[in-house]
């Protein structure tokens, strides 16, 4: 049977995506009608993509799946019109591509690299940093991502601490977890890096009381959502020097208007959302494999729960 998939994105990412999904959805062994203007009430699967231009799902009524393209899906997991299972994007290139710019930014902040690109006054300044083991990492977010980073930075020596809403373990870092193991873990956090989700429980989870649990001279860099962070509490750090420098990825409003004073502020590394980008030939894989499972009556992975928020 041929099954029928539309791409709900925008009209250059089909442009990126229809070869890979091709030839992804034939290794599988699926036939099927891949499309972007597919009758509704014929379409088996949604392969989307949150900033595209489909909203309402009521007449989707013989779609099975929507398989977002996206790891965050905090736009899409509170539709009162999506009535079935919606998955997220977890795929090898997105989580190496965060892996990398959490490394490297780690090394920049740890090494005291800004010091050397900005200091070629004459100036011999011969200071040392400390090695890896003596500067102590704090992630806030201990899914795919979170776990991905850690292990690098832990090969690298550095000490991990991980916080995660709930309970878990990770071989070779320290877990905390609830609001008791907030403070504990910020409490360690040299470098503090956000990858948690965007929803109601973790909006905010750096304010003026939390940035006051860190060590003095604390870095944040956030790859994970904007509203993770208080801009004003921020600010207002960077400003006494309780954190020292700040490298954001995401912000609440993109492109960051050119008057934020994120843009102007000398302690302030702005990103364009950059960190982690899905790739449209390894995320076409996983969408893939997601409709194969799907079809011979196998779990879906990365299954989003609504309750949870992702």
């Amino acid at each position: 049977m041929t099954l029928n998939i539309l791409f709900a994105a925008r009209p250059e990412r089909w442009q990126q995506y229809r070869a890979p999904l091709e030839s992804a959805l034939a290794a599988e062994g699926l036939d099927v009608n891949l499309g972007t203007d597919l009758p509704p009430e014929t379409v088996d699967y949604i392969v989307y993509a949150p900033n595209g231009p489909l909203r309402d799902f009521t007449p989707y009524t013989r779609a099975r799946a929507v398989l977002s393209l996206w790891a965050g899906v905090e736009t899409i997991v509170g539709n009162p019109t999506l009535k079935i299972p919606l998955t997220r994007m977890v795929d090898h290139g997105l989580t190496q591509g965060m892996t990398e710019w959490v490394v490297g930014h780690s090394l920049r902040h740890h090494l005291g690299i800004d010091s050397h690109i900005h200091g070629q006054n004459g100036t011999w300044n011969p200071i040392s940093p400390p090695l890896a083991e003596d500067r102590r990492i704090t992630i806030l977010g201990l899914g795919t991502l979170g776990q991905a980073c850690a292990a690098a930075l832990t090969r690298i020596g550095f000490p991990v601490t991980g916080w995660s809403r709930t309970p878990k373990i990770v071989e070779g870092i320290t877990c905390r977890a609830g609001p008791e193991g907030l403070r504990a873990a910020l409490a360690t956090a040299d470098i503090c890096i956000l990858l948690l989700p965007d929803t109601p429980a973790t909006e905010n989870i750096l304010n003026t009381e939390t940035i006051g649990w860190m060590p003095r001279g604390a870095f944040v860099m956030n790859p994970g959502r904007g509203p993770l962070i208080d801009d004003t509490a921020l600010l207002s750090a960077l400003d006494t020097g309780q954190i020292a420098h700040a490298t954001l990825d995401v912000f609440r409003i993109e492109p960051l208007p050119a008057d934020h004073p994120y843009w102007a502020h000398p302690n302030v590394t702005v990103t364009p959302h950059i960190a982690a980008e899905t790739r449209a030939d390894t995320a076409a894989q996983v969408v893939a494999e997601n409709i194969r499972r799907s079809e011979a009556g196998q779990p879906l992975r990365y299954l989003v729960d609504p309750e949870r928020g992702y």
